[in-house]
């Protein structure tokens, strides 16, 4: 997902996008919803939340963070 999806979803649920990283404000909205506040944290591919609209960025962004 583009940032600025990220920050359009964050806005519409009420969260301050200023200065955040995508993988802080991903985080936030995870907070908000009342999710694990997981993003970029399956560092070995592995993740038990199936459902979650963020996988895919998740693990892209895990795979980052480790290289």
């Amino acid at each position: 997902m583009q940032m600025q999806e990220i920050r359009t979803k964050a806005k519409e649920i009420g969260l301050k996008v200023a200065k955040q990283s995508k993988v802080e404000l991903v985080r936030s909205i995870q907070v908000a919803e009342g999710n694990f506040n997981c993003f970029a944290t399956a560092t070995d591919g592995v993740c038990d939340q199936m459902g979650c609209m963020w996988r895919e960025d998740c693990f892209a962004s895990a795979k980052k963070k480790t290289n």
